[in-house]
């Protein structure tokens, strides 16, 4: 006898829609020879000086799991990292846990405070998996839609959010931002701040791209309410480090404790070697983005001055390895259909600005992170796709 459990599934996981930008990555790359400025993947390798204390830790036999937390080691090196940087200090003991990625911080951290019904207040655009995991427990998304600010969220428009929101439970701040490339001053941070300083939101700020910044020094929201704000950070984009799976989540004692129980349950600790990785690229390996940002700021100059002499325009992006363009006028401004489009006549490969949430229709994300010489053919045959449609 065929069962039908179909109707045994939560109602949250049946109505939770998933990021888009995966599915039309993979939808696009059949293909023949696209050009790619799809996904956030750094095209360089993860440094020399990390693997080999990977390789050392496998060769040493560190196969076996770690304290759930992660290594000490590690969540010490962590600790130093972001007060080096940042200067915010966390206590490893009990302010800091190593995770599988800053993906699973964000679960863990939205299954801990998040029920049905609570409100979770979300600058917009923004990476959609936010959305999906507020979705998958029941939450209640508010999009704070920042377009008309440059995409930057003014502390005018955020407390005209809480005051239409007063029971808002949480806000997702994400800076450098994905998909735009903004961020935010440290007087900038600071007013943003003051605002939810005088409310009890759980402040959850993803700050996974902030070593990738280009002319201003990265300042993160912890450094003004550290009593309130869930930090994550990680090795993936700095580090090139995407597949070791290093993600941090830092913050007060009492939170972090709580957040740290479904962390255990999720994935009981991260992969040694991975782990031991970590340690030396957050202690030897402090400045190894350097190197990358110099690549990625001749790389974002060059996408950003061709795109506005084609006609899409775009802000000059502060931090991570996204630009966020606006479609020509005279172009299909329903962003799915129009690189469906050009993929599909000149085979390259973006994200429709749609996948992000309000004030992102009509525009597309456009990765920086691959070579010049896939940057320039991209920009090639974009420029044929808009002189074949004038």
């Amino acid at each position: 006898m065929t069962k039908n459990l179909e109707n045994k599934i939560k109602k949250d996981v049946i109505e939770t829609k998933l990021s888009n930008i995966y599915a039309f990555s993979e939808k696009i790359s059949v293909i023949p020879d696209l050009v790619k400025l799809t996904l956030g993947e750094p095209d360089f390798a993860t440094p020399k000086h990390v693997k080999e204390a990977a390789i050392e830790a496998i060769n040493d036999d560190e196969s076996h799991y770690t304290t759930t937390r992660g290594r000490m080691e590690t969540r010490k090196a962590a600790a130093d990292f972001l007060k080096n940087k940042y200067d915010v200090e966390y206590d490893p003991a009990t302010e800091l846990v190593i995770t599988n990625g800053v993906t699973e911080a964000m679960y863990d951290t939205i299954a801990t405070f998040i029920d049905d019904g609570d409100e979770v207040l979300i600058p917009t655009p923004a990476f959609p998996v936010y959305y999906s995991l507020v979705d998958i427990f029941g939450g209640k998304l508010v999009q704070i839609n920042t377009q008309p600010d440059g995409f930057l969220m003014t502390p005018a428009r955020l407390q005209a959010a809480i005051d239409a929101h007063p029971n808002a439970k949480m806000i997702i701040l994400n800076f450098p931002s994905n998909p735009t490339g903004r961020t935010y001053s440290a007087d900038q941070m600071e007013k943003i701040a003051d605002v939810l300083a005088k409310t009890d939101m759980v402040v959850v700020s993803d700050e996974i791209y902030s070593e990738l910044t280009y002319g201003q020094k990265h300042t993160s929201i912890a450094r003004f309410i550290p009593d309130q704000t869930i930090l994550f950070n990680g090795l993936s984009k700095s580090h090139a480090m995407t597949g070791w799976r290093i993600g941090i989540f830092a913050g007060p004692a009492n939170l972090v404790e709580q957040i740290a129980k479904v962390h255990e349950l999720v994935t009981t600790s991260v992969m040694t070697a991975s782990q031991v990785a970590a340690e030396e690229a957050f202690s030897n390996g402090q400045d190894d983005a350097q190197p990358m940002v110099e690549q990625y700021i001749k790389r974002r100059d060059y996408l950003h001055s061709a795109l506005e002499k084609l006609g899409f325009a775009n802000q000059l992006p502060e931090g991570a390895f996204y630009i966020f363009a606006k479609i020509p006028a005279n172009l299909n401004q329903n962003s799915y259909d129009f690189c469906i489009d050009v993929a599909q006549q000149v085979g390259v490969g973006m994200i429709p600005g749609s996948s992000f949430g309000d004030g992102g229709e009509g525009y597309v994300r456009l990765s920086y992170a691959t070579s010049m010489d896939n940057i320039q053919e991209a920009l090639r045959r974009l420029q044929k796709y808009v002189e074949a449609h004038k």
